[in-house]
C-alpha cells in the first residue's frame, strides 16, 4: 500500500506559477513510477506528466510541454510538479499516482495502482 497526499494547489492568475507536491508513504518510494493527472469538471481524467523511478526521464502531455516540469526527491519521498505560464484551461483537480511495474502506456489512469485525493488548481483569466 502506498499513500499519496498532494498539496500546493490554489488560485492563481493566468501567467502565474504553482508548485504541486505529492508526499508518499508506505512502501519504498523509489520503486515507483509516478504520474500526474488532472480532471476538470465534466471531463475525463487526463495525463499530465510521468517521471521514472530515478527521476532521469520525464514525459509530458503536449498541452503542458514546455510549461510544466515534473521532478522527484526520493530521499524525501516526494514528487513535484512545477507549473509555469498557467492558463485558464489548466484549471482542474490535480492528482498524483504511483505505479510499481513499468508500462509503455503511461498515459492511461487505469495503469496506475495508487492515487492521492487531489488538489484544486484554479487559474483566473
Amino acid at each position: 500500500q502506498v499513500l499519496l497526499e498532494e498539496s500546493g494547489g490554489g488560485l492563481v492568475q493566468a501567467g502565474g506559477s504553482l508548485r504541486l507536491s505529492c508526499a508518499a508513504s508506505g512502501r519504498t518510494f523509489s520503486n515507483y513510477y509516478m504520474g500526474w493527472f488532472r480532471q476538470a469538471p465534466g471531463k475525463e481524467r487526463e495525463f499530465v506528466a510521468r517521471i521514472n523511478r530515478s527521476g532521469s526521464t520525464t514525459y509530458y502531455a503536449d498541452s503542458v510541454k514546455g510549461r510544466f516540469t515534473a521532478s522527484r526527491d526520493n530521499a524525501k519521498n516526494t514528487v513535484y510538479l512545477q507549473m509555469n505560464g498557467l492558463k485558464p484551461e489548466d484549471t482542474a483537480v490535480y492528482y498524483c499516482a504511483a505505479r510499481y511495474y513499468y508500462s509503455s502506456d503511461y498515459i492511461s489512469p487505469a495503469r496506475y495502482d495508487y492515487w492521492g485525493q487531489g488538489t484544486q488548481v484554479t487559474v483566473s483569466a
